[in-house]
Order: C-alpha cells, then structure tokens, then sequence
C-alpha cells in the first residue's frame, strides 16, 4: 500500500509520510524519564504552533516508554474541557480521561489539593509518565490550578532526595504539558507558578527531513519529482510541517497529472490553487489572529520595505503572533546578534498579503476610459512598465479620497500604512491586466522586501517595491535591484519607489537608469507620489 501525505492531526507512520526526527524524539524521552531514572524525570512544556507535530513527536515518546515497562504512562487532551468553568467540572474531565486510559476507576476529586491523593501508590503500582495535550485550551485559572498543584508535587519527589522515584510522596514522576507556554508565560498576568519546569520548542523540518519524506514517495509510488520541485516546496513552507504534508498531498493526489514526473508546472498549478482556492485550516487560523485589531499593525508594518522589526519574545504583541504561528525570527550576527522579525514562510506571507490587499481594495473603481488609447502603455504584444506606473500615480491621485477613506493608519501621526499602498498597486495591476497578464507577489527575505513579477505575452517583468527615505537607502536599493534581478537572471527591473512628494527636478535627476558596473543589469527608477 502506498502512503499518502496527510496534514489533519496527528499521524501515522504506517499509512502517512513522515519523517523520524529521532534526536528530537530521544530529547522529549530523556526529558521526561530523568538523566537517572530511579531519581525521577522533569516536569516540561511542549511549544510550538498548530501543526509542528507535537502530538506525534510524544506518541512516539510514549511508545518507547510502554515498551521498556518501567513506568505507567498516558497521554490525555484536554480540548473536550474547552469551556469548562469550574474546578469541579475540569478535575472530573481528568478523572475521567484516567479511567478510560488505563481501564480502571480513579475516584472523584472536586479540590485542586485532591491531585496529590490522586497521583499516589494508591491508585499506581509504578511511578506515572503523564502527558496532557492541548493543556492551554483551559482557562488561564483553571491552567493557574493545576500547575501550582504539579509545583508542589514535583517540589516534594526533588526535596525526597533519600527515596527512589517509585518510593516517593506522589508518583508523578515526569510530566509534559503540551502546547501552554503562552498560557503560562507572557499572557499569565499574575506570573507563572510553574517555574521549574523545562521547555521543549517543536522546530521545522529541516531541508534535509523534507527531502527524505518526498523521496520516500518517489520509491513507493514510484513517480519522480523534476529538478527544483522538491526544494520549491520545502521554500515556500520552510519546512512547516503541516503546510509540507498539505502541499505534498495536493501535489500527488489533487493535481497529480499521473505523468511518471511531476513537473515544475504541476507544483505551480497546484501552488496557485493553494494561495488563492483551497482553504486550510492552518492558514485560516494565521489569518484570523493576523487580522485582529491589536495585532493587525504589527503585520502591517511587517510589510514596510525600509526597516526591519526587533524581535523580542517578552513584547506581548510579537509574543501571540508568535505562538499562533503568524511571524518567526531571525537571527542576524555581525558585529552585534540581532534578532528582527519575519515571517515564517513565502506562503504564510502571500496568504496574509492577498487577504489584506482584498480586503482593503476590493472595489478599485475604474481605471481608464472606455475608449482610452491604451497603446502607450500596452500593446498586443508588449508591456511598458513605467508608463503603466505613471497611469497608477495619477489614478492614486484622481481616488486617493475614497481609495484611502477606511485604510488603516498610524496612531501617531494618522498616516497610511506603507503597506497599503503596496496591497493598492497590486490590485490596480491584476485589474489592470485582466486576463492579458499575471502578477504575482514574491517576498525574498521575510521581511518587508517584496517584488512584483508581471507576465505578459510570455516576458516576466521585475518589479521591486521600495518607499524612499533618503539618497543612501536609494542608492542601497539600486543596487540591490540590480543583485537580485541577477540573481533571477533578468536584464533589467524596475525599482518603484514611493514617496510623499517630489518636484520635477528631483524626477529628472533622479529617475535614471542606473547599469550596475558588475552585472550590467538595468535599473530603472520610477518615483510613485502618494500625496495630492
């Protein structure tokens, strides 16, 4: 039987591709049993966002420890105590979890003091390994509860120092509570109780993880993968790996062509139809946090090309999107180690951009005359790039009121967003185009760089967006046009600029072309007035 991808919940490694991801296995294991077994193991948190594999990482986990039999062992979810209120109500969810798990009865407690008596050789013949799943589903009380209770416990085995684990007070002798560090870190407002456990971040899958799942496949099924696709995919989701396991299921089964190769063209029909037509939970759940008043301004001004935004875990508004999975960080050493915001993958960021740039700009009005003469800016066989700027800037003038009326700004100044405008001009130039081209937005760094790709009657047209500060950044971005449109082997690219104001002696001086002297790449400075 072949395997197939799958992205919904936990997997299995019988019928699902995956990857062993061993050392991190053998991490949570040790965690938990103990350096020394007989002493006792660690109390951890499990973090990471949706889809990371947590869950499966400890069903691996607990197999290994039902195997070796030194220990009793569960691992319970708490999503069915989503919405429980009381202490009563959520102890009697546990107790009973426990009864179903090892098959015999627990007795009912009501009182948090209750979870000592019910973690004692009364009711275990071996010192017990517990792992609760989606412990942060609780209220921040009810989380509150149960952590000083699990401090206590393991206080008193560390304080037991003459008794074996088994002999010990309570039996609880490891304990990992997965996916809470949210719940009992920055977002607790009355501080953790629970600060002696350890934590277990859930990375990606490296290049090299990704790799091996897509070979696996290529050997069961016996279908090949063209040169780049499998590297594509692990680009665009940076090994996430709910979004490798979504994207490798659409690719081999959705839009599998059932060709002996898949090609670079079926990752790209595929890819379109993720970004713009299927819908994922993963993603819709980033979007709706994105979205959110207090921490829509953070994504927004992730999106500004000028600068880059320090990261900083204890900041309360990086620190949610953080955890759900919206942003990442990255590490930058030179003379100083600097660590700034970015987003965690090229497809997070273009769905987070496309939601945005519609919802901002669904309606654009209209964007030329009905029987206007279109031949200076477009023929039926070539695209002109700066006058088709040129037509933008005075269509953002003619409709700047009400394009603008309801777009975000700035609390300090009430100033639009950067990122608006980048959202507007992509609009005007999908519409623009119809169905006569195709522009599609590329992010090459992360953060707050984006380009523009326009295809037109079979050329690709280079278009890096910049806003201008001052004459270094300007002169840094010529160049930096020039680099990176080398690097996609083009000969020339178009570097749009926005800016509040400019006369026309500064248009002239400035809107040059400039021919980088190493690669002779042609960039060509179009100026885009944002004010009236």
């Amino acid at each position: 039987m072949t395997r197939k991808f799958s992205s919904y919940g936990p997997i299995d490694s019988q019928v699902h591709y995956c990857t062993p991801r061993q050392a991190l296995i053998d991490e949570a294991y040790q965690q938990l049993v103990g350096e020394n077994p007989t002493r006792g193991g660690h109390y951890i948190t499990v973090w990471a966002p949706r889809q990371r594999g947590k869950t499966w990482i400890f069903q691996q986990v607990i197999q290994r420890i039902q195997t070796e039999g030194e220990f009793e062992v569960a691992i319970l979810t708490l999503q069915s105590a989503t919405g429980l209120t009381t202490v009563e109500a959520v102890l009697d969810e546990l107790v009973s979890k426990l009864t179903r798990w090892f098959g015999r009865p627990f007795p009912k407690i009501t009182q948090w003091r209750e979870l000592q008596d019910l973690f004692s050789q009364s009711y275990f013949s071996k010192p017990l390994i517990l792992i609760l799943d989606e412990f942060d589903s609780l209220f921040d009380e009810l989380i509150a509860g149960f952590v000083t209770q699990f401090r206590d416990m393991y206080t008193q085995r560390v304080n037991q120092t003459n008794k074996l684990s088994a002999e010990k007070g309570n039996v609880l002798h490891g304990l990992a509570l997965i996916g809470v560090r949210a719940s009992l870190g920055i977002n607790n407002d009355k501080g953790s109780p629970f600060n002696v456990q350890r934590s277990l971040p859930i990375p990606n899958l490296t290049l090299d993880e990704v790799l091996g799942m897509l070979h696996w496949y290529e050997q069961e099924s016996g279908q090949t993968f063209a040169a780049g696709v499998k590297e594509r995919l692990f680009y665009e989701t940076q090994g996430q790996p709910g979004l490798v396991s979504w994207l490798g299921e659409l690719l081999t089964e959705t839009y599998n062509q059932h060709q002996p190769t898949l090609t670079m063209r079926d990752f790209e029909v595929m890819y379109s139809a993720a970004l713009n037509a299927l819908p994922n939970n993963n993603i819709l759940n980033i979007i709706s946090k994105a979205k959110q008043e207090f921490y829509r301004t953070v994504v927004l001004e992730l999106f500004e090309t000028n600068k880059k935004q320090a990261f900083a875990f204890d900041d309360p508004l990086l620190n949610f999107l953080y955890l759900n999975g919206v942003i990442e960080y990255e590490t930058e050493i030179t003379e100083q180690v600097n660590l700034y915001v970015k987003f965690p993958s090229p497809f997070v960021q273009k769905r987070l951009f496309n939601y945005f740039a519609r919802e901002l700009f669904r309606e654009s009005g209209r964007l030329y005359g009905t029987f206007e003469d279109l031949s200076d800016t477009m023929t039926e066989t070539q695209l002109f790039i700066k006058p088709l700027l040129g037509r933008y800037e005075r269509y953002l003038q003619a409709n700047r009121e009400w394009l603008l009326r309801d777009a975000p700004r700035r609390k300090q100044d009430l100033r639009v967003y950067e990122a608006v405008y980048h959202f507007n001009l992509y609009m005007y130039l999908s519409q623009f185009l119809g169905r006569r081209g195709q522009v599609t937005p590329e992010f090459p760094t992360g953060n707050g760089k984006i380009d523009l790709f326009i295809h037109y009657q079979g050329e690709r047209h280079g278009l890096e967006i910049k806003s201008f500060s001052d004459m270094f950044s300007y002169k840094e971005a010529l160049k930096q046009a020039a680099q990176y449109a080398n690097q996609l082997k083009l000969t020339e690219i178009t570097l749009a600029m926005f800016v509040e104001a400019v006369d026309e002696i500064n248009r002239q001086k400035y809107e040059v072309v400039y021919t980088d002297p190493l690669t002779q790449v042609k960039v060509i400075p179009v100026f885009i007035q944002t004010e009236g």
